[in-house]
């Protein structure tokens, strides 16, 4: 048996002073492809973080080394651009124009290293096509950029008021579009030896979830709000149905789909009726759809009802609640979650990156580290800091001195 191939992004040094979900998702990636990633925050830590321990930051900062420094104090900037000197990735989702007020914006950081590559993730933008920064007022958190994006306009029902997605997906389409284009970024830096500045608005990455609600417009001039149907009311069935101690997802997308579902739920006598022919016939009598299906999934448990339809390969899930996610066994036997001891936290489910690397072995997953935990062994290893400066840089308040270390 041949031995695992490094990680693609070995060797890779990466300064993550991201925040809450859009950078720190970004780095995520990148550690879990192999890069080294130093998380770098302010004295009282990141916001994310300085809302107290949380699973979120501890899934989100795994396989991280973690640095407090003042960005604001002379000595804090130039302490960071030693780190920057030898690194090759910066990652940061401030508001457009807050890095160059910090002093550490691409154009100044590139004086230090030409080779660097500084990846913006941002709500709205961050520059525009002539390359002068943009200059937004709309925050960009999730729930805002649904809102700007459409989203909340097209989720819920057409009687209920604007409804946002449960889940905070905004932020991570952010930074997966911002994984792609730093490793774009390197990529090329490979063949031409200079770095680059590289952004991910949020706001761009979620106009192509509008996908149905566009076909819709373009189509008619207008969108429904569906709630859990077909976003143009196409197809039939296309919705969550009642079972016995839950719900079942279901979507016929084709003919044979719908002979499947009539098969499994024992009503092949509708096979032949006029109404239901095609997904124009059965969406034009879609209640009636739905009062044939649920008749059928309301007698039994939300599992039996997936797993006889998912055996007739017809596309359909039971609802699981987060504690049956998290409890998955085909997801811990994957290692694509993994039970872990946090020293904070005690034990959590953690997360691995969703991108797998064949012939490569799982990196450990080491738990999110302690604010500041690295700053003396970063400092000396990158700035070539003694203890005697360490010392007096925690004395005056430059970069954080650890609890333990207090006397």
């Amino acid at each position: 048996m041949t031995e695992p191939r490094d990680l693609p992004l070995a060797g890779i040094t990466v300064l993550d002073l991201g925040q809450i979900y859009q950078g720190p998702y970004c780095s995520f990636l990148l550690a879990n492809s192999g890069a080294r990633v130093i998380k770098v925050e302010p004295l009282d830590g990141e916001t994310l973080r300085s809302r107290g321990a949380s699973l979120p930051f501890a899934m989100l900062n795994s396989n991280k080394e973690s640095v407090a420094i003042d960005l604001k104090h002379p000595e804090g900037l130039e302490a960071f651009r030693c780190l920057v000197a030898k690194a090759d990735v910066v990652v940061v989702n401030y508001a457009p124009g807050v890095p160059e007020r910090l002093g550490i914006g691409f154009e100044q950081l590139r004086e230090v290293n030409p080779r660097l590559i500084y990846a913006h993730g941002a709500g709205f933008g961050v520059r525009q096509p002539d390359g002068s920064l943009l200059d937004t007022a709309i925050p960009a958190m999730d729930i805002t950029v649904q809102a700007h994006m459409g989203v909340m306009s097209l989720t819920g029902d057409e009687d209920q008021p604007p409804l946002k997605a449960g889940p905070a997906f905004i932020d991570f389409l952010g930074g997966t579009h911002l994984y792609g284009a730093v490793t774009t970024a390197l990529f090329e830096r490979e063949r031409t030896g200079v770095g680059r500045s590289v952004e991910a608005a949020m706001a761009d990455a979620t106009f192509f979830t509008l996908a149905s609600a566009l076909g819709q417009w373009q189509t008619t001039g207008s969108t429904l709000r569906t709630g859990n149907r077909h976003a143009a009311l196409a197809i039939a069935p296309y919705n969550v149905y009642r079972c016995a101690d839950g719900h079942v997802a279901l979507i016929a997308v084709t003919n044979r789909h719908w002979r499947s579902v009539l098969d499994v739920i024992g009503r092949p006598d509708l096979l032949d009726d006029e109404r239901l022919q095609g997904n124009t016939g059965r969406s034009a009598n879609m209640a009636d759809v739905d009062a044939v299906v649920e008749a059928w999934t309301s007698q039994l448990p939300k599992s039996d009802a997936a797993a006889r339809l998912q055996a007739a390969h017809i596309p359909a899930a039971a609802v699981r609640t987060v504690e049956e996610v998290v409890s998955d066994p085909l997801s811990h036997q994957r290692r694509a979650l993994e039970w872990i001891d946090h020293p904070e936290l005690g034990r959590v489910p953690l997360p691995r990156s969703p991108i797998r690397w064949h012939g490569s072995a799982l990196p450990t997953l080491h738990p999110s580290p302690i604010l500041g935990q690295d700053n003396r062994a970063v400092l000396a290893e990158f700035a070539g800091y003694d203890d005697s400066r360490l010392d007096r840089l925690e004395a005056v308040g430059v970069i954080r001195k650890l609890a333990s270390e207090t006397p």
